[in-house]
């Protein structure tokens, strides 16, 4: 636990969103990691995950798996994050094993923080760059994920809702070490020593880059499965992202006001209760109470 972030359970109130509770940290790995997918998000990250579940490759890994599927998944990062950018304990095999035991396939940020470290742990999965135009996808990330670890709504609800406290502030953690808290300004340098680093330490028979657009043969032949006789999948364009972002705010919202209405109701009636007791024994408090309440 190199961030010291404890794991807390999900509240039974939270039932306007339909995460899952699972510590990873109990965790160990059930199926081999085959496929590391380590383009930068907002190359199609989550357009390939479809496509690598579509392959049979479950489950795939992505941002989404810790935003919106499974929160305490937050806290594994968080220590990975703390043990490569801050220098806290230590975050190898064991603890990538526990965190993606679950999955053939890895994909998306975080995890691409982490892209040499992954690559060595797991010499036997093949490499994936999904690659763009450095130009557009500086832009699309401007209005998406850059936006999303700076939204107000969601820095708000975070302090009050259990999902969101635990994704926002890993977010945060992410998006400032891996842009060096600057992406409007150092994003595209970060985009441009991010791929030159892959391409030199992943050898070029393990490495396939990739542009979503080029459909399923290139990804079917790297891999060695058999081309779909379906369409490509295609999803999460900006529009979808920044939607869905905030149909999660306001479900977060939800939760966050059913539970102070199953938490304030009893409290208020058991003063309502413990006043009435007091006027059997205190002449006049009863009315002085009743006066203070409706002040």
């Amino acid at each position: 636990m190199a961030s010291g972030i404890p794991y807390t359970p999900k509240p039974a109130t939270d039932i306007f969103t339909q995460d899952t509770d699972i510590d990873r940290r109990q965790c160990k790995r059930k199926v081999p990691m085959k496929v590391l997918a380590l383009g930068l998000g907002r190359t199609g990250t989550a357009s390939l995950r479809e496509a690598l579940k579509e392959l049979g490759y479950s489950d795939c890994y992505h941002m989404m798996s810790a935003s919106v599927e499974n929160p305490p998944d937050c806290l594994m990062w968080q220590d990975a994050l703390a043990a490569k950018f801050d220098g806290q304990g230590s975050f190898g095999r064991e603890e990538w094993d526990a965190l993606l035991g679950h999955c053939q396939a890895v994909s998306d940020w975080p995890a691409v923080a982490f892209a040499p470290e992954l690559i060595a742990a797991y010499p036997e999965a093949k490499v994936i760059l999904t690659t763009r135009d450095v130009d557009s996808w500086h832009k699309s990330v401007m209005k998406t994920v850059n936006w999303r670890a700076n939204d107000p709504e969601l820095k708000w609800v975070s302090n009050f809702d259990w999902g969101a406290g635990l994704y926002y502030p890993m977010l945060r953690k992410f998006w400032t070490c891996f842009f060096h808290d600057d992406f409007p300004n150092r994003g595209k340098e970060v985009y441009k020593n991010y791929y030159a680093q892959l391409r030199a330490i992943v050898p070029p028979e393990r490495l396939l880059e990739y542009r979503i657009g080029s459909g399923w043969e290139p990804l079917c032949n790297f891999l060695g499965n058999k081309v779909p006789d379906t369409a490509f999948p295609r999803s999460n364009d900006t529009d979808a992202f920044v939607d869905r972002c905030r149909k999660r705010n306001h479900a977060q919202m939800m939760n966050v006001a059913f539970r102070a209405l199953v938490v304030g109701v009893p409290v208020i009636a058991a003063a309502v209760s413990a006043s009435m007791a007091v006027t059997r024994f205190v002449p006049g408090f009863g009315k002085q109470f009743v006066t203070v309440v409706s002040a």
